[in-house]
């Protein structure tokens, strides 16, 4: 099972989860769902260590690069980002209504018991250090503190709690996904809704890869246009990195191909150096559509009303909550489950699901991610260049 990838075993578990509610009975999937409460309160307990982990030393570490330079791709980067989250909110807004009938599949819904999730045989209380947003303003605080006073002592305990969480998620919470799948599928396909929500998040994720390359297309028309290049091209030369992020559904493991690409589309090596590395951690167009195309459509499933402002809301505190996570599939969703618990109202049954639905395309969301990362490149490049030859001409003025 360990030479398996991923997304194989999580397709294993939807295929078992299946069979198990279909035919198994009702102890096995009360078993299963006992699994399952013991995995999501040990995940809500999780949820506020993951985003120290993650935002306080990503944010921490943006003091390393040159003043303007810095400023400047972390603000493209993160616009980009919020773009996205818009385009996919805009996008779905418009076309989910054609298929998605609202409130037709509530999850462990009392006023239809037939459709009802079966109760775990027994449950233990998993009670957090601290709530969400607790954990989210402490992350802010210590991350721009340690920006601001450059503590080389703190950054790396922080570095070291981040690579003890990224062990959790790579160790524990990973390896389990499968049979936590297991257990979601048996219990909804035991309530008789399976069908529908497959049938349904299908439609859902030809949504969100056209998308993905449709966001794709626009930032190299940008960036052809700012850089004075062929759009069409430089995506083409970006093509390696795409595919290899499909393979190893990771940001920070594309970053060799990614780089040694945008130097192909004519990108400094120096400002490559400095632009690949750090959008790999904060450049999250992809994963952004994702999640929100996801959670949108969970929403409307359940009857979970939402409007403009709060998913806006939610995109732009996405696009800062998702620095830095981690180099392993589901990070993105993984550093995202507060916000979606305390943003969006998602308990742990929704919370569950979130994280089935967008780990199984995860690899499309991180191609689009690093791809992205070559357009940036480009265009940091280019204003980069025209400074620099401005600062030349008033200095010799």
């Amino acid at each position: 099972m360990n030479k398996i990838g991923l997304i194989p075993k999580l397709i294993i578990g939807i295929i078992v989860g299946i069979l198990v509610g279909k035919y198994g009975g009702v102890l096995p999937v009360r078993i299963l769902a006992t699994f399952n409460g013991l995995f999501g309160n040990f995940l809500g307990f999780v949820i506020p260590l993951i985003i120290i982990g993650f935002v306080a030393p990503g944010i921490g570490e943006l003091e390393a690069g040159a003043g303007k330079l810095l400023g400047m791709t972390a603000g493209i980067a993160y616009s980009s980002t919020v773009m996205a989250g818009l385009a996919a909110f805009f996008v779905n807004s418009a076309l989910f209504p054609l298929f998605l009938t609202p409130g037709s599949i509530v999850l462990d819904d009392p006023a239809n018991p037939e459709h009802a999730l079966l109760p775990a045989l027994f449950n233990v209380d998993m009670p957090p250090l601290m709530g969400v947003m607790t954990a989210l303003l402490l992350a802010f605080t210590l991350g721009l503190g340690m920006a601001a006073i450059r503590s080389g002592a703190l950054q790396r305990g922080f570095k070291e709690f981040q690579q003890i969480i990224e062990k959790l998620i790579k160790g524990i919470i990973i390896p389990l996904l499968p049979f936590h799948i297991a257990g979601i599928f048996a219990n909804m396909t035991h309530a008789g809704q399976v069908a529908e929500i497959l049938s349904v998040f299908l439609k859902v994720f030809l949504i969100i890869i056209a998308l993905h390359l449709s966001v794709l297309i626009i930032q190299y028309v940008a960036a052809g246009v700012i850089g004075g290049k062929n759009p069409l091209r430089l995506l083409r030369t970006m093509l390696p990195a795409y595919l290899t992020a499909l393979g190893t559904q990771s940001s920070a493991a594309t970053i060799p191909v990614t780089l040694e690409q945008s130097i192909r589309n004519g990108v400094r090596r120096s400002v490559a150096n400095f632009v690949v590395p750090l959008c790999a951690t904060i450049h999250m167009s992809g994963s952004t559509i994702t999640i929100t195309s996801c959670a949108m459509a969970i929403m409307v499933l359940n009857g979970i009303s939402f409007s403009f402002v709060t998913m806006i809301g939610f995109i732009m505190m996405l696009g800062v909550t998702m620095v830095a996570a981690p180099g392993v599939p589901g990070g993105s969703v993984m550093a995202a489950l507060g916000l979606l618990q305390t943003m969006l109202g998602f308990d742990q049954t929704l919370l569950s699901l979130m994280i089935a639905l967008y780990v199984a395309q995860d690899s499309f969301g991180t191609a689009c991610n690093v791809t992205g990362d070559g357009a940036i490149a480009v265009v940091v490049d280019r204003i980069y260049g025209t400074l620099a030859e401005d600062e030349a001409r008033s200095g010799t003025s």
